[in-house]
């Protein structure tokens, strides 16, 4: 088997884990390795993943700014659909795996490779989430994941190996390394491991990055006007904007004023618990904002069946399957329900909080003459919910009336 592999794309970030990877595949499948790293938006210059690759004889390297396919083609789609996975997380890792796959399966095509590779570990869900993405667009590409095959099984043992071989990792900055293990891009930042394995420990203030604490998040609140077209935010305060541009500017504001902060055990799709801590600032934003703009521009029955299907949607992308027929079908019903999501949103900003402070909208159906407290002229009839009220409660009275007791 190892034999039938000569080329391999690897999705590489330039750290400890895909840099031993290279070597690790030139060393045991004695191969050609092909790197790729995509910049979307950790935060992080990736130009140093060149000379790295470089250094161990890589000839082609991949270097990519995806930022505004990130978050035009996925990112904001998932924010039409109001996704959140068990009712808190934004899914900030989840929707950047499709992207890479999506790249590695595009590269290997391109090169002639035999395989792809991955850093992702055994334990996790990314390895589901790489895999399953390249199967649906690639459906016989061959995937390599060391974390199942090799027996380096720690962090002290993958330091050594590169010190053994040569590798090129800053081990004065690496000595210094966060304990946590961090993921990040243009939607959010994560951070598993160390002491948040104890689901009982508050971590400390100096583990966030993006976010000052709410606490000393500025004393005056902040108002953002927020212009939405189809559903995606197209402008800030009147400026137009990129959507790439737009998830910067409202990361910027949420850090500045303290949102987006989330202490999550979530379930993991390969069956354990997981303890991690997530910013997601501009997203925290962009969830409250996009609820408030359907509030006046989706029918009722449109907005419920959207709000039923969510948790069903936000499976499907933190489990893997955003390239699967049925994510692709909720997606065609959610985006042509985003016709009418057209307008205005003034958020307030303050001390870690987004609150509503308005909505207009030129596709609004909300009726101020229909829903006043004050004379509504005759724009409804208050006697038909007498009739409204009787017939929906006949079952009820039925029931009652055969002696069904409720308590």
């Amino acid at each position: 088997m190892m034999a039938d592999i000569k080329k391999v794309v690897l999705a590489y970030s330039g750290g400890l884990d895909t840099s031993v990877i290279v070597k690790w595949l030139q060393e045991n499948y004695q191969c050609e390795v092909v790197t790729f790293t995509a910049d979307i938006g950790q935060g992080e210059e990736v130009e140093p993943a060149r000379a790295k690759a470089q250094a161990m004889g890589v000839k082609d390297i991949y270097i990519e700014d995806l930022r505004e396919e990130f978050v035009r083609d996925f990112v904001f789609p998932m924010f039409r659909a109001n996704a959140i996975y068990e009712g808190e997380y934004l899914l900030g890792t989840s929707i950047a795996r499709p992207l890479i796959a999506k790249r590695l399966v595009e590269i290997a095509q391109e090169q002639g490779a035999d395989a792809i590779s991955h850093g992702a570990t055994g334990k996790g869900n990314d390895q589901v989430r790489f895999e399953l993405g390249a199967y649906a667009l690639t459906p016989n590409i061959r995937v390599i994941a060391p974390w199942r095959e090799w027996d380096l099984t720690s962090r002290e043992t993958l330091m050594n190996y590169a010190a053994k071989h040569h590798i090129p990792i800053d081990f004065n900055k690496a000595g210094k390394k966060s304990p946590y293990s961090m993921d990040a891009n243009l939607l959010h930042i994560s951070y598993e491991g160390g002491g948040l394995e104890d689901p009982y420990w508050e971590p400390e203030e100096d583990i966030w990055r993006w976010t000052v604490s709410p606490e000393k998040a500025p004393d005056q609140p902040e108002y953002v006007e927020l212009t939405y077209r189809g559903g995606d935010i197209v402008a800030i305060n009147g400026t137009e904007m990129t959507p790439a541009q737009v998830l910067t500017q409202l990361n910027a504001l949420g850090g500045k004023h303290g949102i987006g902060r989330l202490d999550l055990v979530e379930n993991r799709y390969v069956g354990m618990k997981s303890r991690g801590c997530y910013e997601t600032p501009g997203g925290t934003i962009m969830m409250k904002a996009h609820r408030a703009i359907e509030s006046i521009t989706l029918d009722r029955e449109v907005a419920h069946l959207k709000d039923e299907l969510m948790p069903r949607y936000a499976s499907l992308v933190y489990n893997g399957y955003w390239w699967s027929p049925e994510r692709q079908m909720l997606q065609t019903m959610i985006d042509d329900s985003q016709r009418y999501v057209n307008g205005v949103v003034r958020v307030k900003l303050y001390k870690g909080n987004v609150y509503i402070a308005g909505r207009k909208s030129d596709d609004s159906i909300f009726d101020a003459n229909i829903a006043t407290f004050e004379d509504d002229r005759g724009a409804y009839n208050q006697k038909d919910a007498e009739g409204f009220i009787r017939l929906n409660g006949l079952r009820l009275r039925i029931a009652a009336g055969k002696g069904r007791k409720l308590l």
